[in-house]
């Protein structure tokens, strides 16, 4: 692959997932070694051009010929239309960029709930947009019940059942519930907390997807299904733990979280 030469891309360093993808660019030699670097890193004087609020909000590409400043989806294209030329024209087609502008903003406005900081610095942070956070708990939410709903087939005998509108209104409804609790305990963080805690639903349903695909073709004993289950449950548990700790939340959200579940799940029995 060709590289992006005198070129300099902005990351996020207090986003784990955008040090991960900038840095598979130079291991990859689709950016030189030096064409990374932190934008908290970067001094002011740097770049007279640069919209640093921007910068942080979608990353940012640097000329450092020109001083030419591009920004989101227009700064990955750059990147892999050197890399791959053949797809230039691809990056010119207006409904491609206006869907790929799209996707990308979706996920930036997201990041840090899909992998959140383990230490924030003071400064500029993302700015927070309320459309972007709902899409992302809307995603979330119909994804993760499509894949309950399918693996809930395979549990058969051990659950009632499944009616197709189950599983969206038990995780509907963690959603509502979970939003009043942090409601009272730190009404600030609500769009935060619960953009956390969609997406630990969200990867635990990925999880779940390599038994949706044995119960299509395998016969197993249904236990192992629900072992499967539970041991998904338990990482998900260790890991809203770990991110109300991230959030300074103490254990009250995790309690009822846990206590949800549970309600839930003996109202699910009982009407066995």
């Amino acid at each position: 692959m060709n590289a992006l030469k005198n070129h300099l891309i902005l990351f996020d360093a207090e986003c784990p997932m955008c040090k991960m993808y900038t840095q598979s660019f130079v291991s990859l030699g689709i950016l030189e070694k030096e064409g990374r670097t932190s934008y908290q890193e970067l001094p002011e004087q740097a770049c007279p051009m640069l919209d640093r609020q921007r910068a942080v909000n979608e990353i940012a590409m640097v000329n450092q010929e020109t001083g030419e400043v591009s920004y989101g989806i227009q700064s990955l294209f750059k990147i892999f239309g050197v890399a791959i030329p053949f797809l230039r024209p691809l990056f010119e087609f207006t409904p491609f960029v206006w869907l790929m502008s799209k996707s990308y903003a979706f996920i930036s406005y997201n990041r840090r709930v899909i992998i959140p900081p383990t230490t924030t610095e003071s400064g500029l942070q993302p700015t927070f947009r309320l459309g972007y956070r709902i899409a992302y708990l809307i995603f979330t939410w119909m994804v993760t019940a499509y894949i309950l709903s399918a693996y809930a087939a395979s549990m058969d005998g051990l659950l009632p059942e499944d009616h197709l509108y189950r599983e969206y209104l038990v995780c509907g409804g963690q959603i509502l519930f979970q939003g009043i609790v942090i409601g009272f305990v730190d009404k600030e963080q609500l769009w935060v907390y619960l953009g956390n805690m969609m997406t630990i639903s969200f990867a635990g349903a990925l999880l779940l997807l390599p038994g949706v695909y044995v119960y299509r073709h395998f016969d197993l004993n249904v236990i192992y299904y629900a072992a499967w289950f539970m041991f998904v449950v338990g990482l998900m548990f260790l890991e809203h733990i770990r991110r109300s700790r991230l959030l300074t939340l103490g254990w009250i959200m995790t309690i009822s979280w846990v206590t949800y579940r549970i309600f839930v799940l003996l109202l699910i029995i009982l009407t066995k």
